[in-house]
């Protein structure tokens, strides 16, 4: 969750936008923020590194966008089905999860209760499916393989 509050924080947004708005907006920050803008080395190092945070900013918030999610909802639909869950990894409120098929999801927000219940599970990828998967805010963060 603090990466999405971060995230929003640099754009300058309280609420998920849809994705026209989200580059305009950094388009107009990367405008603002260009390092060949500047002459001065201190303010150009500093124009680089603000440069660098946006971009990163927005591939994150376009990751966790509705729309991203709508268009690969067939993968990702097929994904939590059909494979089981290989390896997992929870640090702060971010589970991160990787599919049989090399597939990684990160979701945010997920309270510790929650993976608690998650580890002590018979079923991981049940319990995924019926409690995570579709209950938090996610982005997919490597690709699988093809299948």
């Amino acid at each position: 969750m603090k990466r999405i509050t971060e995230s929003k924080k640099i754009f300058g947004i309280t609420k998920n936008e849809d994705l026209a708005t989200l580059k305009k907006i950094y388009r107009d920050l990367i405008k603002a923020w260009h390092p060949d803008k500047f002459q001065d080395d201190e303010k150009k190092a500093e124009a680089e590194l603000k440069s660098t945070e946006i971009i990163e900013a927005y591939h994150f918030l376009v990751s966790i966008s509705p729309e991203t999610h709508e268009s690969n909802s067939e993968e990702y639909t097929n994904t939590i089905a059909n494979f089981f869950i290989e390896d997992f990894e929870f640090k702060g409120q971010t589970l991160k999860v990787t599919f049989q098929d090399k597939s990684t999801y990160e979701y945010f927000g997920v309270p510790k209760n929650v993976y608690m219940k998650f580890i002590n599970a018979d079923s991981r990828s049940r319990f995924g499916r019926r409690q995570i998967f579709n209950s938090y805010t996610f982005r997919k963060s490597t690709k699988g393989m093809e299948v």
